[in-house]
């Protein structure tokens, strides 16, 4: 059974400055793919380009401002242009409020990178993979679009169109060979949950306070698995979860034999 090699395949990541973005970036260089990084953080990406044994292009980049995101890939350089894969993971929670009480800018915000940065990067990118009959689209979803929970409605929203998205996707792309992937983490050690509590970083350690989360890496191996199969073969959602949780809001606090 043959499966996809990696080498000097053109990947896009976005939100590669930190977390499972940065985790990404640097699996994929590890299998000799050529990246674009893009991140808001400019500086944090350069310094990643830097640690990378592989051709990387570095893009500032809000994902929000549709204008940018079509510049930013009609800016690309030659050599970059033909992108074969995309990591929709830009992505963000704010607060943890019941609707009533909530924030609308928060709202706004993670409506506009959640769903709407991810349409406009898809729309960006996916007409040259049509054109081009091949590519794979990976988005960053959650648990959180499978399983809502309280003072999460919002976010649990997003991520549930993201879910909604790639079904739509996998159908559109029918009779293509282009490939479209969820990857679904649950709780996963990142910068979440201290942009969540916009940099508290108490309340941001309990989160992961008595369990052992996933890493970056465990979920950027995952990315992996999903687009190194034959060709042929589509994963469509990849879910995944700490052995200590079920549900994203029901965590088994206490050491677990063979875990931690």
């Amino acid at each position: 059974m043959s499966h996809i090699a990696l080498q000097n395949r053109i990947a896009l990541v976005t939100g590669a400055s930190s977390g499972i973005g940065q985790a990404c970036a640097r699996a994929l260089a590890a299998e000799g793919a050529r990246l674009i990084l893009a991140a808001r953080r400019i500086d944090r990406l350069h310094q990643l380009a830097a640690e990378l044994n592989t051709p990387a292009h570095v893009v500032a980049l809000d994902v929000r401002d549709r204008r940018a995101v079509k510049q930013a890939i009609a800016d690309l350089p030659p050599a970059f242009r033909d992108i074969d894969i995309l990591i929709n993971n830009a992505g963000l929670s704010r607060g943890l409020n019941k609707l009533y009480e909530g924030d609308e800018d928060d709202w706004e915000e993670m409506i506009d990178t959640n769903v709407k940065g991810l349409l406009y990067v898809t729309r960006a990118v996916l007409p040259g993979m049509v054109e081009r009959q091949r590519g794979h689209i990976v988005n960053i979803g959650s648990v959180a679009g499978h399983y809502a929970y309280q003072n999460g409605g919002v976010y649990c929203a997003t991520k549930a169109a993201v879910k909604s998205l790639t079904e739509s996707l996998k159908q559109d792309l029918l009779g293509t060979p282009i490939r479209v992937t969820s990857v679904d983490p649950g709780l996963v050690e990142t910068e979440f949950s201290l942009v969540r509590f916009r940099g508290d970083a108490e309340r941001a350690k309990k989160v992961y306070e008595g369990v052992k989360p996933m890493t970056p890496e465990d979920v950027a191996e995952a990315v992996i698995f999903c687009l190194t199969r034959p060709p042929h073969v589509n994963i469509n959602f990849l879910m995944m979860m700490a052995v200590g949780q079920s549900t994203p809001t029901t965590v088994y606090r206490q050491p677990i034999p063979g875990v931690q």
